[in-house]
C-alpha cells in the first residue's frame, strides 16, 4: 500500500491530524507509524509501515499506549455524517413519504425545543434579553413534518386531531415507598377482578431480586404480583383490562440508572505527557531521577521512533521510546525540594533504593503489626440484613453505582464480623459516601446500638442531620444534632438523651468529643474528614474507638498507589464512579471583569440556578456583596461567614438552600461536604490566596447535578502573583475531569508534602526518590512482611 496515498485517503475520510490520538476521528503520524482512532471504535489502531509495506497492525490503549491485540486487518470508514456549514441535512430529509412520525407529548416537545434553543445561546454568554426566542424555527420544525402521517401521544385531547383514541389509561395513586399499602392494592385489584394482572417493573435485575425478597418476606405470591426487570419510568393502570403496571422508579421516586465511567490507573499516559514541561524532574524506574528535555525522533535500523529525552548528571541523555514510557513517572515531592539528579551507569540509584527499602520496611512492619493486633480484638457482631434494611436500601433515590454497592457490602461484612470495623471510604466529592454511612448507621440502630457521626463543621452537621432524618423518617429511629446552632438548653437536653439512649443517631462537630457527652450503648462511630480534627480531638477519638466499629469518610481521594500498597493492611473502600449525567466542571482562571461576572450570574439565574461568590475576608465581605448588588441589581444576594451569630448564619444558609436568594457571598465555610445541587456557578475571589486542596474542595460545591457547572478563579494581574500561586491555579484549571482528585492529590503532595497520608517523618524519604517509587517499595515491603509470622503485639 502506498504510504502517502494512505495518508491522503485518511484525510479525505475526515480523520483529523493531531499530535497524538485521543478520540474517534483523530490520526497521528510519527515516521512510519500511523495511529488512527476509527469512528465508533472503542480503542485506536497503530499501523507500522516499512516503506510501503505494513509490518504490523495493533489495537492499543489510548492512555497507557500499550498494545491490547494484534490484528490481521482493520476496516476504516469515513465519518458517518459530515457536519459542514455548506452541507446540512436533517432527519426529515431521509424519511420516506409513507413514514409514520410519532410525537410523544407534543406540548413537552415544544417546551423542550424552546428551552434548548435558549440554553444554547446562554451557554456562549452573548445573547441579549430581547433577542429572538426561536418561534420562527419552531414553526419551521412543525412544517417539516406536515407531509407525513402523524400519531401523537398526549394526556390532553387535541381539538386539531382528526381521529382520537382514548386508551382510558390512568396514573397509579402514589405509594410513597409504603410497601404494605402496595400489597393491599395488589390484593384489592384481584378481589375486584380475579383475572387482573399486577406487574412490578425494576430498572435492573439487582433491584428485581431485592423486591422479590421483600415481597416473599411478606407472603406475596407470583399470582398476586409479577416482578420483572424493564426500563420504564412511570407506571399506569387500565382498569377496564385489569392491567396494573408499577415501577420501582415511581414507587421510590428513583431517578434513572447511572452509567459508570471507567477510569485508568497506570504509569505515565499520553494525557499526562502533555502536562510535562521542559525542565521537569522525572523518575525512571531503572535509572533514577533525571530532567525531561522534550520529545525527539531518533532512527533505529532506518526506522524512526519518537522518544522522551531524559537528561542525567554530566549531560548524559537517555532516550525512552513512547511505548516504554510507563517506566517513567513525573517526580513528585515537596515543593521547593530540588532532588539529586543521578548519573547514568552509577550505582547511586540502586544504593538509594536498597537503603530506603530498609527504612520503609520498618514503617511497613508497624502497619502490619497494627493490623494484626486489630484482628485479634473482639467487638460486636451485628445481625444480617433485616427486611427493614432491604426496604431502606431499595428506597434510595438513585440507582447504586457499582462502587457504592461494593462499599456497602464491604461495610456490612465488617459489621457482621466479631472483629471491630476500622474502614476508610474514599471518594471524590458527591460520589455517594453519605448513603453508605446511612445504611451502616441504620444497621447498627436495628441491633440496639447508638451511632455517633462526627463532622468538621457546624453547617455540615446540619446538612447531615437533614439527610439522615429524611432517609430514615419511615422507621422508628431518633436522629438529632449537637452543634453550636443549638442553644445551651437544647444541648443539655440532647446530651441527657444521648446518655439515656433515647437518641439513636447523634450528629455533631467536635462538641461530641466533650467530656460531658456519654453514650449508653455506642456501637458505630462515623468520622467525616478525620484529618481536619486536631491532635487533642484525635486523642479523644482513640478512647471512643475502643471495641467500637469505626467508619471514616474522606472527600480527598487517596492515590491508587497508596490504596494498593495498604491493601490488607488498612481496610479501604474506593467510590470512583461518577453519578448519572454528572459533567466535568468548566474551570477558568481570569482577572476580574465586571461585564463577564454580570453575564455569568444572569446566565445561571436565568436557567433557574444559584451562585456562590467566595470571598474569604470577613472585614471586606459586605463591601464585596454591595458591589455585586450594584453590578447585578436584578438578583437577591445574601452573606454568610463564620463570625455571624449562630441563628443568623443558620437562617441565611437555610434560606439560600430554600432558594430565597440567588447569590451567596461567603467565606470558606462552604468548603466541606455541603450538598446544594441547584448551585452550579462559583466565583472564587483572589483565588491566588487559596491552597490547592482548598480550591479543589471549593470547586466541588458546584456541579452536583446534571447541569453544566462553572468555576471562575478570579485573580489580580499575573505580574502580582507568586510562582507558587501560579502553579496552583494552573493545576486546578488543568484537571477538570470527574474524579481528577486522584491527580490533584498527587500534585498536592508536591506542594504540601505527604504528611497527612503517610506521616510527616516520611516526607524526607519521598524527597529522595519521588512519591511513586517510594510507594512501590512500601508495597513490596508490606507484601514480603505479610508472608512472615509477625508477633501479634502492638509496636513500641
Amino acid at each position: 500500500i502506498n504510504f502517502d496515498h494512505f495518508l491522503r485517503q485518511l484525510s479525505e475520510m475526515d480523520f483529523q491530524r493531531e499530535p497524538m490520538v485521543e478520540k474517534p476521528g483523530d490520526m497521528a503520524v510519527r515516521g512510519g507509524i500511523v495511529d488512527v482512532f476509527p469512528f465508533a471504535a472503542e480503542q485506536p489502531i497503530r499501523i507500522e509501515f516499512w516503506g510501503n509495506r505494513i509490518e504490523s497492525i495493533r489495537e492499543f490503549d489510548v492512555n497507557s499506549q500499550r498494545s491490547i491485540n494484534i490484528l490481521n486487518r482493520v476496516m476504516l470508514y469515513p465519518r458517518p455524517v459530515r457536519q459542514k456549514a455548506n452541507l446540512r441535512a436533517t432527519l426529515v430529509d431521509y424519511l420516506a413519504p409513507q413514514t409514520l412520525v410519532i410525537f410523544d407529548n407534543p406540548t413537552h416537545i415544544e417546551k423542550a425545543y424552546h428551552g434548548e434553543h435558549k440554553a444554547s445561546y446562554y451557554e456562549d454568554l452573548w445573547v441579549e434579553e430581547n433577542e429572538s426566542g426561536g418561534d420562527g424555527l419552531w414553526q419551521n420544525f412543525q412544517l417539516a413534518f406536515e407531509p407525513f402521517q402523524k400519531l401523537s401521544f398526549s394526556v390532553l385531547k387535541s381539538a386539531n386531531a382528526s381521529d382520537v383514541i382514548d386508551l382510558n389509561a390512568r396514573n397509579l395513586p402514589p405509594q410513597q415507598g409504603d410497601i404494605q399499602r402496595l400489597i393491599r392494592e395488589f390484593r384489592e385489584h384481584l378481589r375486584e377482578n380475579a383475572q387482573s394482572k399486577n406487574y412490578f417493573l425494576c430498572e435492573s435485575a439487582g433491584h428485581a431480586r431485592r423486591m422479590q425478597e421483600l415481597f416473599e418476606d411478606r407472603g406475596v405470591s407470583e399470582h398476586e404480583a409479577l416482578i420483572s426487570s424493564a426500563s420504564l419510568q412511570q407506571g399506569f393502570m387500565l382498569p377496564s383490562e385489569g392491567l396494573y403496571v408499577y415501577t420501582d422508579h415511581q414507587f421510590y421516586g428513583r431517578l434513572r440508572r447511572q452509567k459508570s465511567r471507567k477510569k485508568y490507573y497506570g504509569g505515565l499516559t499520553l494525557r499526562q505527557l502533555k502536562t510535562l514541561s521542559m525542565g521537569d524532574f522525572v523518575v525512571h524506574s531503572d535509572y533514577g531521577i533525571g530532567v525531561f528535555r522534550g520529545l525527539e525522533k531518533i532512527k533505529v535500523r532506518n526506522h524512526e521512533r519518537e522518544c522522551l529525552v531524559l537528561e542525567y548528571r554530566d549531560g548524559d541523555k537517555l532516550y525512552v521510546p513512547l511505548d516504554k514510557m510507563d517506566r517513567v513517572q513525573k517526580y513528585t515531592g515537596r515543593e521547593g525540594i530540588v532532588p539529586v539528579v543521578h548519573k547514568l551507569g552509577s550505582p547511586d540509584w540502586d544504593r538509594l533504593k536498597k537503603r530506603m527499602r530498609s527504612k520503609v520496611r520498618d514503617i511497613a512492619r508497624e502497619l502490619v503489626q497494627l493490623y494484626a493486633l486489630r484482628k485479634t480484638q473482639k467487638g460486636f457482631a451485628f445481625s444480617p440484613d433485616t427486611t427493614w434494611q432491604k426496604e431502606l436500601e431499595a428506597s434510595f433515590a438513585y440507582e447504586d453505582t457499582p462502587d457504592q454497592l461494593k462499599a456497602t457490602l464491604e461495610v456490612k461484612q465488617d459489621m457482621e464480623s466479631d472483629q471491630p470495623m476500622d474502614r476508610l471510604i474514599c471518594g471524590d466529592v458527591g460520589y455517594g459516601k453519605t448513603e453508605v454511612a446511612v445504611r451502616a448507621a441504620f444497621k447498627a440502630v436495628q441491633d440496639g446500638k447508638q451511632v455517633a457521626i462526627l463532622v468538621p463543621t457546624t453547617i455540615l452537621a446540619e446538612q447531615h442531620y437533614f439527610t439522615f432524618r429524611d432517609r430514615l423518617e419511615r422507621f422508628p429511629v431518633r436522629v438529632d444534632v449537637l452543634s453550636r446552632f443549638r442553644s445551651a438548653r437544647e444541648q443539655r437536653r440532647i446530651v441527657a438523651q444521648v446518655k439515656s439512649g433515647e437518641i439513636d443517631i447523634i450528629i455533631g462537630t467536635h462538641r461530641l468529643l466533650s467530656k460531658d457527652v456519654e453514650f449508653k450503648n455506642l456501637g458505630l462511630l462515623i468520622i467525616d474528614e478525620e484529618q481536619r480534627f486536631g491532635v487533642r480531638h484525635k486523642e479523644r477519638l482513640k478512647q471512643l474507638r475502643v471495641n467500637v466499629d469505626v467508619l471514616a469518610l474522606s472527600a480527598t481521594p487517596i492515590p491508587r498507589t497508596l490504596q494498593m500498597s495498604l491493601l490488607n493492611v488498612r481496610d479501604m473502600s474506593q467510590i470512583n464512579t461518577a453519578p448519572r449525567d454528572r459533567l466535568p466542571i468548566h474551570t477558568e482562571v481570569m482577572t476580574f471583569n465586571k461585564d463577564f461576572v454580570r453575564q455569568a450570574i444572569l446566565r445561571e439565574v436565568n436557567r433557574g440556578g444559584q451562585v456562590f461568590f467566595v470571598h474569604n475576608r470577613i472585614e471586606s465581605i459586605y463591601r464585596v456583596a454591595r458591589q455585586l448588588g450594584d453590578l447585578v441589581p436584578e438578583v437577591d444576594i445574601a452573606v454568610a461567614h463564620g463570625q455571624m451569630k449562630e441563628k443568623d448564619l443558620e437562617k441565611v444558609m437555610m434560606d439560600f438552600m430554600n432558594r430565597q436568594y440567588h447569590v451567596l457571598v461567603t467565606t470558606m465555610i462552604i468548603e466541606s461536604g455541603l450538598d446544594m445541587p441547584n448551585v452550579n456557578t462559583m466565583f472564587i475571589n483572589r483565588a491566588d490566596r487559596f491552597g490547592l486542596a482548598q480550591l479543589y474542595q471549593l470547586r466541588g460545591r458546584v456541579g452536583r447535578s446534571s447541569q453544566k457547572a462553572y468555576c471562575y478563579l478570579l485573580i489580580p494581574p499575573v505580574k502580582h502573583l507568586t510562582p507558587e500561586a501560579i502553579r496552583r491555579l494552573e493545576t486546578i484549571e488543568e484537571f477538570t475531569d470527574l474524579g481528577s482528585g486522584m491527580q490533584i492529590a498527587l500534585r498536592d503532595l508536591e506542594i504540601r508534602g505527604a504528611g497527612n497520608i503517610l506521616g510527616a517523618e516520611q516526607s524526607g524519604y519521598i524527597d529522595a526518590m519521588g512519591y511513586d517509587t517510594y510507594m512501590k517499595i512500601l508495597e513490596q515491603a508490606i507484601s514480603e512482611l505479610r508472608q512472615e509470622k509477625l508477633p501479634e503485639s502492638a509496636p513500641e
